[in-house]
């Protein structure tokens, strides 16, 4: 290939130059067949080029590809949103469409921010986040993010944001506590954090329902999210939940917190809202802060000139519907059962794999250079960027990261495979996954 132009995210290396996608295949340049274990980034919930979604996308084409929300609205967005709705959590009323995860959570926090604003509390201005989650690379949301890796370059120009312990049972849970107490545990802390900033300053509490990519996966613990609700509700704090990798059906339930029994006051969604066909995400608010505004301002001080793009709606409206159709929330929670029994006959007694957790079709292996003392190996091994090189050879996209204990300390591997993936496929995943990790492990 001759030499790009592309500011690609390595700048040492050209990566393959993908051609053709098909079910749970990508086809690059050279011919090289690639098994999607990952969905990109969690984003390829049906696959690669769905006819029923291709189909919906060339018709909203032909009729209309673009009009500015200050001008008007669209056919297509109105009924996403309406379907959106329609399945969210109680409360729900509107829904906010951007171009992604990181513009859902940005737009998630001024919204945040305004509804205090418009009901007469403008000193609250606190966001409290925690410690290893992601919520994007735009400013506001790397700064509610707790990945030390990803804000130390940029911690001067981002906004103070407190931050509290994750829920990560594997290594944070105390030996002689429960699971239920270890999450009464977090959301004391939780409510130790707001007394201390000032109850009546604190805006929001943000939590990825089920943590993504930084930390591989972080399943709550039973109780956590009730408990945190409570919390919140004690003191007036609004709960954002962002639901932008492990939402939209990817863990089994529509929306990863129908599983916590919580309901949010906003939620960002992206991903799987789309299937990666064309950029869009969203954010769910419940009725009392549309009210707020609609009541005072009268409008949201917040916009993009790709808010509500008509194909971008008409691809996720397509997406929602095959999703419903075909009955693949339950697909997704049988898959899952049969993932994770092949994950943990794989890897249970690898002397490497310290914790294997995930629900659904959402699943993160943790791996350790010692079993029984949890100690990660030397960062400087690079063993994840080891093991994606390895996966990509023999024809395999997983997702792994490094930085997974703490942001410098620590390797895991993230699967998402698409929702439509057979019995075969994700057998394959698994077994050329052990092979890609021997290999890695060998090689440090």
């Amino acid at each position: 290939m001759t030499r790009s132009h592309v500011f690609h995210r390595q700048l040492q290396h050209t990566p393959p130059v993908a051609v053709s996608g098909q079910g749970v295949y990508l086809t690059d340049s050279e011919g090289n067949k690639y098994i999607d274990a990952s969905g990109g980034a969690a984003v390829s919930c049906l696959g690669h080029s769905h006819p029923d979604v291709l189909a919906a996308m060339h018709a909203q084409v032909d009729k209309l590809a673009y009009a500015h929300t200050s001008f008007f609205t669209t056919e297509v967005a109105e009924e996403l949103a309406d379907k959106l709705v329609s399945t969210a959590p109680q409360g729900m009323s509107h829904v906010y469409f951007v171009s992604g995860g990181s513009e859902a959570m940005e737009a998630a926090m001024k919204m945040a921010r305004q509804y205090f604003v418009e009901i007469g509390q403008p000193q609250r201005r606190h966001f409290i986040a925690r410690r290893q989650s992601y919520h994007g690379n735009t400013l506001g949301a790397l700064a509610v993010g707790g990945n030390q890796w990803r804000r130390e370059p940029f911690a001067p120009i981002l906004i103070p944001v407190s931050h509290v312990s994750p829920c990560y049972a594997y290594r944070e849970q105390a030996g002689h506590e429960t699971p239920e107490q270890y999450g009464l545990r977090l959301a004391r802390e939780l409510e130790e954090e707001i007394m201390r900033l000032g109850p009546d300053s604190v805006i929001a509490f943000v939590a990825e329902t089920i943590g993504g990519a930084t930390a591989g996966v972080l399943v709550p613990v039973p109780g956590y999210f009730r408990a945190v609700r409570e919390v919140c509700d004690r003191y007036g704090v609004l709960l954002i939940l962002d639901e932008v990798m492990c939402g939209m059906g990817r863990t089994g339930t529509l929306h990863a917190c129908d599983f916590e029994g919580v309901v949010p006051d906003i939620m960002a969604i992206a991903k799987g809202l789309g299937g990666g066909y064309q950029p869009i995400g969203a954010v769910l608010a419940q009725q009392k802060i549309v009210s707020a505004m609609s009541s005072g301002s009268g409008f949201f001080q917040h916009g993009h000139t790709y808010l509500g793009h008509a194909v971008a709606c008409a691809a996720a409206l397509a997406v929602q519907r095959v999703m419903e159709r075909d009955g693949l929330l339950a697909r997704v929670r049988d898959s899952g059962t049969r993932l994770e029994g092949l994950l943990l006959d794989a890897f249970a007694a690898h002397p490497h794999i310290g914790d294997i957790r995930g629900r659904g079709l959402f699943w993160g292996i943790e791996l350790v250079q010692d079993k029984d003392s949890k100690k990660p190996f030397d960062p400087a091994r690079k063993l994840h960027a080891r093991i994606k090189q390895e996966a990509m050879a023999r024809g395999l996209m997983v997702y792994p990261m490094g930085g997974t204990v703490d942001g410098r300390y620590g390797d895991h591997v993230l699967l998402a495979p698409p929702f439509i993936s057979s019995e075969a496929e994700l057998s394959m995943m698994v077994e050329r996954l052990g092979s890609a990790m021997d290999a890695a492990i060998a090689a440090v």
